[in-house]
């Protein structure tokens, strides 16, 4: 009986084994079409040539940390993946029986945006990792966030920071306040969701949330959390 449960524990190894190869192989060919279609610099290239293109020193330092926050809080100290947040998502995903956290730092997310579709698949998240590695060792963390900021889907047909601010405050960037920073920060998750031109509660829940992800790893303090969200209690009164 023992001889015959270690048959198949190891038939079992050697079929996801398989598969895991078969997966990593997949993944691997998919970047490397891409990667030959379009190298990193073309990429950025295309990206700083869009019309309201957003600079990094235009965006408030308040909106950058909220963002790194709540999306990548290792950003800066990671090569293009977080093991630890892989790690968490799998646990996730195994307990849901489906694809519900994918565990993306912000560089996978730009790899993503630039090379690859939305759709959930094992050979595409691979791919993401092999590109997410390229991107890093071509392009500076302020590189990267940048370029991020200005694919991102902020709703409303706003692809940039700066379509965005100008669409939900009717302002540049840069002259955003605290508020509208946070607020900024946390659309992009789910943009038919937190837009607040769409569910201006939920925007704000999202913006909580934010806030929270910002005390949490040290780039706000509760008071200065608090005091964010008494502007839009001021405001609307």
């Amino acid at each position: 009986m023992l001889k015959l449960l270690k048959r198949i524990l190891l038939t079992l190894f050697v079929l996801i084994a398989i598969v895991c190869s078969y997966e990593i192989y997949k993944g691997y060919e998919m970047y490397e079409a891409a990667i030959t279609a379009m190298s990193v610099k073309e990429m950025a290239k295309s990206i700083q040539e869009k019309e309201n293109y957003t600079l990094i020193s235009e965006m408030p330092e308040v909106y950058k940390n909220a963002v790194v926050a709540v999306e990548d809080h290792r950003f800066y100290k990671h090569n293009g993946i977080d093991i630890i947040s892989i790690g968490r998502a799998i646990v996730s995903d195994i307990k849901a029986g489906e694809f519900v956290a994918g565990g993306s730092t912000i560089t996978q997310q730009l790899a993503k945006n630039t090379y690859f579709t939305q759709e959930k698949k094992i050979e595409r998240k691979i791919a993401e990792v092999f590109m997410a590695f390229e991107i890093e060792d071509e392009l500076s963390k302020k590189e990267i966030l940048e370029l991020y900021l200005n694919t991102s889907y902020f709703g409303e047909g706003c692809y940039t920071v700066s379509e965005a601010s100008d669409f939900y405050f009717d302002k540049e960037p840069s002259m955003m306040d605290d508020y509208e920073s946070t607020l900024l920060a946390g659309i992009p998750n789910a943009p038919s969701v937190y837009a607040p031109t769409k569910n201006p509660d939920l925007a704000k829940q999202r913006q909580r949330q934010v806030l929270d992800k910002m005390i949490e790893h040290d780039k706000i303090s509760r008071e200065e959390a608090n005091e964010i969200l008494k502007i839009d209690y001021e405001g609307a009164n």
